[in-house]
Order: structure tokens, then sequence, then C-alpha cells
């Protein structure tokens, strides 16, 4: 689960990361009020989007006073922020944090991921603070420093004084930078994150570390145990497709391309969808109905495939292992009745029942194009679109 940039913020403070004061504003009034209880000299007015780049699009921007805090708070509420990252659609502003400037003397970049290869945690840093870590790894990976953290013994204290010395820092700003990454690992840990990313991690004339940026995304399968994180969910900045399939627990991912598909499992569904680009074509999604899918949870999830506009064939591959093909079929049909479908319809079913699920699609009256196999079935959608 994603969470907004000043969401991100409340929650370091919660375990002593420094971070600038500020405060979100939902509307004009309220960033000047805000930039009054920090002094009423410079902020920084960020828009709040689920989105990197925002500085580019126009979405970060100095106000020397409060009068301008809020001129400037008026014209990012409500507008469509494009960044590199929402794509030319862009994504709607409807907050904004108001933060205090800062009399910045480096910017640097600090970072903690999974690396599932090693089974470890993967605490990054770099000099190039402000810059894409993609764009560093590819172009000057040198300048990127990695210590992995052993799960049964922890961040140990050698490896904090490691980073820190690896970003050229000394005196004041190096013991800062060293208390600054343990607690940004402890709260990394204790959240259950997937992803912390602190881009700028700056440094201040004064010797202060802050995040003067700050990225955190949440394991979905550990909210259970953060109930108050699972209020700071924001449906509208999430895909409204990806929201109602939350609701009936389906593994929905919204895709560019013109070929829907509904697969059981995820290695297939990977499997499927880089058949359909063999073949020619561009899956439209991801959508796993899961191994004990049931008719009603097939059916819920051929609906919100069709949901998407951009759907111009359906491939269904399912094998039936656990799930059988019969209770797929079943739902398959249902919704294909209910909803009214016109589109080309291609099914792989294999596995328990497939000889039921075959009857049914073919006593159905509806113009299922049954497939052989895995890449027949491919082939066959590619082929549906062209005619």
């Amino acid at each position: 689960m994603k969470i907004h940039e000043y969401q991100a913020k409340d929650i370091l403070r919660k375990f002593k990361v420094p971070v600038p004061d500020g405060q979100v504003a939902f509307t004009a009034q309220e960033a000047r009020k805000i930039a009054e209880q920090l002094g009423g000299s410079t902020v920084v007015v960020k828009a709040q989007i689920h989105a990197g780049g925002r500085g580019k699009g126009g979405g970060v921007k100095i106000a020397k006073n409060p009068a301008e805090a809020e001129k400037l708070a008026d014209q990012m509420l409500g507008m469509t922020l494009i960044t590199h990252q929402t794509g030319p659609e862009g994504k709607p502003v409807r907050r904004v944090l108001i933060e205090q400037g800062l009399n910045i003397e480096r910017e640097l970049y600090a970072g903690i991921v999974l690396d599932r290869a090693k089974s470890q945690l993967a605490f990054m840093v770099s000099t190039e603070g402000g810059v894409e870590i993609e764009k560093v790894a590819a172009e000057t990976p040198e300048k990127i420093l990695k210590e992995w953290i052993d799960p049964a013994v922890g961040f140990q204290a050698f490896q904090a004084r490691k980073l820190a010395f690896g970003l050229g820092l000394n005196g004041d700003q190096f013991k800062n930078a060293v208390k600054f990454l343990t607690a940004l690992y402890n709260a990394y840990v204790a959240i259950d994150a997937s992803l912390a990313e602190i881009n700028p991690l700056v440094v201040t004339k004064q010797g202060q570390v802050l995040a003067l940026d700050a990225k955190i995304n949440i394991d979905d399968n550990a909210l259970y145990r953060h109930k108050d994180i699972v209020e700071l969910r924001d449906l509208d900045e999430e895909e409204p497709l990806e929201v109602e399939a939350s609701k009936y627990d389906l593994n929905y991912i919204k895709l560019d391309g013109d070929v829907g598909c509904m697969v059981n499992g995820a290695g297939l569904a990977m499997a499927t969808m880089d058949l359909i680009k063999l073949a020619g074509g561009e899956p439209a999604n991801f959508l796993d109905v899961g191994g004990g899918a049931s008719a009603e949870t097939v059916e819920n999830g051929f609906k919100i495939i069709l949901g998407d506009s951009n759907v111009k064939a359906v491939l269904i591959n399912i094998f039936g292992g656990i799930v059988r093909c019969d209770r797929v079929a079943t739902g398959v049909v249902a919704a294909a009745k209910n909803i009214g479908v016109k589109l080309p319809m291609i099914v792989r079913l294999a596995g328990t029942n497939a000889e039921q699920a075959a009857k049914i699609l073919s006593g159905s009256g509806l113009k299922f194009l049954v497939a052989k196999s895995f890449e027949d079935a491919a082939k066959r959608v590619v082929e549906a679109l062209a005619s």
C-alpha cells in the first residue's frame, strides 16, 4: 500500500527520524495559516500525489511568505499534475504539504528495500541525491553503496557508520547521519514496509540530516497488524478497477494493453502475459483469481476485466488444480450473460473437471473459442484482435 509524503513523514517522526516541520493543507486558506505557524518566512509548497517527479512537473514551489504560499496552494489544488510516473493522463492534486524552508548544503539518497535474491534487506545510500535511483544505477552504479542486513542480527552500528562514511560525511554531520540511518531502519521494520526511500536526504549547513522527501510503501500482507496505517489509504490515488478488485480479494493490476487476462496463480498469470506479448499482443491486466476461486469470484473478476474500456478480447487461462474447471466455466458463463459480452473470448481450461467445463461452455450458447494449448490460446487471442 502506498501513502502520501506527509503521511510517511508523520510515521517517521514517531521513530525519531528527523524531518522538516510541516503540515498538510486541503485549501489555500489552510496553507496560509500553516505558513504563518511555521514562522511566516520561506516555506515549500508540495503537491501530494502517489508519484515521483513532482518538482519537474510544477508540483513543488518555494513561497517567500504566507500570502505567496496561499497563492501557490490555490494554483496547485485542483490541478492535474503530470510527471514521468503518472503517465500523460496525470493525477489531480487534492492536498498540499506546507513545509519549512531549509538551508541545504548537500543532497544525498537513502533507501531500504528487500533483496529477494539474498532474502535480506538492502540498505542503499548515494551521493546522488535528487536523481532517480534507477538512473544512477544505470549510469553510475559505483555511486550506490549497499549494506545487506542479516535478519537474525538486524542493522548494526558499524554498518550505519560505514554508509555515513561512504557519503563523505564527518563531524556532527557524520554522527547525525548514523542516527538517521539507524532510526530509518527501525521505522522500516516496525511498520512492515516494503520500500522506504529518502530522496533527497539533505544535510544542512548547520549539520542537520533530514528527510526532505519520503516515500514509503507498506507490505499489503502485513496490513492486518497496522490498522492505523490502513486508515491512511487514499482510494482517490488508486486505479478504480484495482480498488473494486480488492473488495473481492482479487489480485488485479491494470496495464496498458487490450487483452484482458483471467488466470489462476501468479506464476501462470505472468507466463500468460509473456506468451501474449510473444504472440504480438499486449496484456490489459494482471488478474489472479486464486487457487480456490468460486463461480462468484470468477464472475466478479470477469466483470472487473470488462470494466476496462481498452479490453478488446479476453483470454481465460485456468489450470484446475485446487480450483475446478467446471466452477470457473460456470462463473464465466454467468458473467458473460449478465454483462452481455460481445468481445472475443478465448478459453483454455486444463486439469480438474476440464471435460465438464468444456460441456458447460459449448452448451452456453455463447461464442467461446476453446484453445487446445497454452500457446494456441495466446495465438488465438491475438488473431481475434486482428479480425
